[in-house]
């Protein structure tokens, strides 16, 4: 009896969480070990791995006749350079000094993976919306890649040093003070934050020009229009009666054509409703019994490969049409591969034991409001090997900045928005006490940052200059 008593004290007397005020006093300590300043400037090791090397390694995983169109977008710019090498950024960052402050990362937070979309309640929210190579790991990771994708983009949009280093410290301002924002709310209250773009333009009117909110707004008007419907009219035709996934390849390529390529006869009068249903079958197991129910109200039409994105080109994508209540009432859901995440060979392997479920997971814990049809799913390849996968809606009001076109000032507002928008990623994911009062009211951390992605970006420019001449070879 002595014992158990002996345990229960033991077990009521032992600590296991910090408190608030012990959390940010060890978050302030570790500036100590971890200077501010010590992630300025970027200076690459006699041990560095060859970028080329690394995304020619990737390529032998995808589907080789895609390879060439990956190069291809990869090489259009050192930015679009940057956007497909998420691989040889990870492998740089894991020389960075951190804090070991873990947070769920996004993995590939440059500005191009934020954007707006509507939520389950048909807000129009403005979120990160890429989560291929989420995973557990350091804080400073993510923000390392979204500063230097601003400076990357503003070099590509010729603007002055001066313009872009405004916009990058921006970025990372508003990372540090969305941080110290959220360390003074309560759980719930940072869980249920959200980026709402119509009050975010009322708090950014004074400070935008006309102009820019006149873009802002066209740029949400666009994006609500991008539904099933519009999906269906651009990829389909109706033949014979029927409607069919339009042939476009090497981009959109129908199941039947890459059956017939393969030697495989299609019957003509194959029930495809029959066919998507077994695609779909896993996929609905990782939904809730409500929402599966929903996708199986609806009949499965047609199924094609698509290309997307730049440094998901040579992944397998599919595009899955379905039919509701009738023709005019289409939900079109995107089927992706989920391969291991770039970051996992240097923070250890995902627990998950699919990687399409570490994806929605992932997407889970980050995002404020998540495509309600996510899951995942493994489907058998050709080659006879299975495959992970997630599965959600290829359009939902879905839409990013046009970054070939922006302005100075709105580079400024989008790196302000994004930096908010990683804060919040990673305050509902980890310690944000401790990284609030680690990075503290100065702009020391800004600053060195800033510097961080000068010099990160001249390596992308040397990096950007080796893979145009190995491809060219």
């Amino acid at each position: 009896m002595s014992n158990q008593i002996e345990g229960i004290e033991k077990l009521l007397t032992k600590r296991t969480v910090r408190t608030k005020k012990e959390r940010k006093r060890y978050g302030k300590s570790l500036r100590k070990a971890v200077p501010r300043n010590v992630f300025a400037g970027w200076q690459s090791g006699p041990g560095r791995p060859d970028p080329v090397e690394l995304i020619f390694g990737q390529d032998e995983q995808r589907v080789s006749a895609l390879v060439p169109i990956r190069h291809e977008r990869m090489s259009v710019s050192p930015f679009t350079f940057y956007r497909g090498a998420a691989l040889v950024m990870a492998s740089d960052l894991s020389w960075m000094p951190t804090t070991g402050i873990e947070v769920q990362l996004c993995g590939d937070a440059h500005v191009s993976n934020f954007g707006v979309f509507l939520s389950p309640e048909r807000r129009t929210i403005f979120d990160i919306n890429d989560f291929d190579e989420t995973m557990r790991g350091p804080w400073e990771w993510d923000v390392a890649r979204l500063a230097a994708s601003i400076e990357i983009c503003g070099r590509d949009r010729e603007f002055s040093s001066k313009q872009t280093h405004k916009a990058v410290l921006a970025t990372v301002r508003g990372y540090r003070e969305a941080m110290r924002g959220f360390a003074e709310m309560g759980n719930l209250e940072v869980w249920y934050a959200h980026a709402d773009v119509e009050k975010l333009l009322k708090s950014f009117g004074k400070e935008a020009s006309k102009q820019s909110r006149k873009s802002v707004k066209q740029g949400i008007k666009h994006s609500q229009k991008k539904n099933s419907a519009r999906a269906v009219r651009k990829f389909t035709e109706v033949v014979d009666g029927k409607l069919r996934i339009v042939s476009d390849p090497p981009i959109i390529v129908p199941i039947r054509d890459i059956a017939s390529e393969a030697g495989v006869t299609v019957p003509e009068d194959i029930d495809m409703a029959s066919a998507v249903s077994v695609v779909l079958q896993e996929y609905e197991k990782t939904l809730s019994p409500e929402r599966a129910a929903l996708v199986r109200s609806y009949r499965g039409v047609d199924v094609a490969h698509k290309v997307v994105g730049v440094g998901s080109v040579g992944l397998r994508a599919w595009v899955v049409v379905l039919e509701g209540a009738d023709s005019s009432d289409p939900l079109v859901l995107q089927v992706k591969e989920a391969g291991p995440s770039v970051l996992e060979r240097y923070v250890g392997k995902a627990p998950q034991p699919n990687h399409g479920q570490r994806v929605v997971e992932g997407q889970h814990a980050i995002q404020s409001a998540s495509d309600m049809l996510l899951g995942w799913t493994s489907l058998p390849s050709i080659d006879g090997s299975t495959r992970d996968y997630y599965v959600r809606q290829l359009w939902d009001g879905k839409g990013s900045v046009g970054l070939d076109s922006i302005k100075e000032e709105q580079l400024q507002m989008l790196g302000r928005l994004c930096g908010w928008t990683l804060a919040h990623a990673h305050a509902r994911t980890g310690d944000r006490f401790a990284i609030a009062a680690y990075l503290g009211k100065s702009d020391e951390f800004d600053e060195a940052m800033a510097d961080f992605s000068v010099t990160y970006a001249d390596q992308n420019d040397k990096d950007y200059a080796s893979f145009i001449a190995a491809i060219e070879q």
